[in-house]
């Protein structure tokens, strides 16, 4: 574990400590469980968008990527009778497709991560809108499917099948990007993109493999939340998540230049901003301040980020001078040594 991810670690802890002490509703098992559900939902997304954020680039449009793809899941299902596991196998395909289609326009058509994923961002909850013409998608009165029922929002020994997922997905994600060839590769392209491409990495795969990793995650999510929530309205569905997902990424090491982060890192962060809505909730505080406490939170990890990469910035500096000094003085006294022998 890396020292930010204990530091977050430490902070986790105390904030719960305190949350506890004002409430001790905070550890009741309702309670747990229904925040090991969200962070599970949450982390799903949260994951994928560190992998884009590792390249240098950002993602805007996980939020409307799923209500778009929640509105096509519940419809196939609910509506169109479609087998849940071929609904799934779509959902994701279509996912899969989105992410391509980000790559292309950025790696190829050369254009910035942020106008293309705003204009995802746009395009998916545009057409969700138009396609449902403003109703809420749902699942027929009295509609039951077990097996699909189970897997999304059952529980096993008290812990949500979203967490499980997450952690399967999160260990996976880990071994690719922290023990893997193409980890090292996609560190590489967000440390210095055009030293990478002159080293023989394929840098336009290596960011477009990361945005299909992110839409994917993104569908999978996606199907979750529709089966959480049992319906999607469009407009709504979904509103500001990638805020969720950039704020867990920040806060769990990854930097918005590129080049670093943490998978651990990253579900840490989810943990910790759960835990800071679920203060909100406990302590009365009002819901409506709820994206004033992500935005300070935001704000505050990307000062801690830049403050850290200063101080080891400059720490490396004085190693480096140090060593200069220390050979320096090495070459000088050498002469001397060899008169003595003469």
């Amino acid at each position: 574990m890396h020292k930010k991810d204990l530091g977050l670690a430490v902070l986790i802890i105390i904030v719960g400590a305190v949350v506890y002490l004002r409430n001790p509703l905070f550890l009741s098992p309702i309670n747990l469980g229904n925040t090991a559900n969200l962070i599970g939902l949450f982390g799903l997304f949260a994951i994928g968008q560190g992998f884009v954020i590792m390249t240098g680039g950002i993602d805007l449009s996980v939020g409307s990527m799923i209500a778009l793809l929640g509105v096509i899941f519940v419809d196939m299902v609910g509506k169109f009778g479609v087998p849940w596991p071929v609904a799934i196998l779509v959902v994701i395909a279509i996912g899969t497709l989105l992410g391509l289609a980000h790559g292309f326009l950025i790696t190829k058509l050369k254009m910035q991560p942020f106008v293309v994923t705003l204009c995802g961002l746009l395009i998916y909850r545009g057409v969700a809108r138009g396609y449902t013409g403003e109703a809420t998608a749902g699942f027929p009165f009295g509609a039951n499917y077990p097996g699909l029922e189970w897997l999304t929002i059952g529980r096993s020994f008290g812990i949500p099948h979203s967490f499980y997922a997450m952690i399967f997905i999160g260990v996976v994600c880990w071994l690719l990007l922290h023990r893997s060839v193409f980890g090292r590769h996609l560190q590489a392209v967000g440390k210095n993109e055009d030293a990478a491409r002159y080293s023989g990495i394929r840098t336009g795969f290596v960011i477009t493999a990361a945005y299909v990793i992110c839409a994917v995650l993104t569908a999978v999510a996606a199907v979750y939340f529709a089966m959480f929530t049992r319906s999607v309205q469009p407009s709504s569905h979904g509103n500001f998540y990638e805020l969720y997902a950039i704020a867990a990424a920040v806060l769990g090491g990854f930097s918005l230049r590129g080049g670093e982060g943490s998978i651990i890192g990253v579900v840490l962060g989810v943990v910790l901003l759960q835990e800071l809505q679920n203060l909100v909730n406990l302590l009365g505080i009002p819901s409506s301040l709820n994206f004033a406490v992500m935005g300070v939170v935001i704000l505050f990890g990307v000062l801690a980020d830049q403050q850290f990469n200063r101080y080891r910035a400059k720490r490396k500096a004085a190693n480096a001078l140090g060593l200069l000094t220390k050979k320096g003085s090495t070459r000088r006294e050498a002469p001397a040594a060899t008169d003595e022998i003469r």
